[in-house]
């Protein structure tokens, strides 16, 4: 039998449907393994955005950040999960597998949904669940 064990979860999240289903997903991983979960929020802002310096949009983009992700604790206490939290603007899918192999954090699990809020609709995936699936070094599970 295999022993591996789930220490830290990472979880994308968007505020989407399929965000919130992949975060009571790894809560109830988080709880079986004693396990700690990151939620993570990307902003697709290039870094040198003519936005990036709109004051508003940054405003606006932090708010959102902070609804989605304490919703997102308020959901993990709630079920004694350690929750912590991470904000980052630029490429989605690079800013968080760049997060996912940092040695520091050391995750063991990425959870996340398989479609987010884009307007652009992939077939099956959505496009940065495709990009983290195949550029992940650990294991993905993508719940729908």
């Amino acid at each position: 039998m295999v022993d591996k064990k789930i220490n830290k979860i990472l979880v994308p999240l968007d505020g989407s449907k399929n965000s919130i289903r992949a975060l009571e997903m790894a809560v109830s991983i988080a709880k079986q393994f004693e396990a700690t979960i990151t939620g993570a929020y990307s902003i697709n802002i290039q870094p040198h955005s003519e936005f990036q310096t709109t004051a508003t949009v940054s405003k606006e983009w932090k708010n959102e950040a902070k609804k989605i992700l304490d919703n997102a604790k308020k959901i993990a206490l709630q079920n004694n999960v350690d929750f912590k939290e991470k904000t980052m603007a630029g490429n989605i899918g690079y800013n968080l597998i760049k997060l996912a192999h940092d040695k520091k954090e050391n995750f063991s699990l990425i959870v996340m949904g398989s479609r987010g809020r884009s307007a652009v609709k992939e077939l099956f995936l959505g496009s940065v669940s495709n990009y983290v699936i195949h550029t992940s070094k650990i294991p993905v599970l993508v719940v729908k």
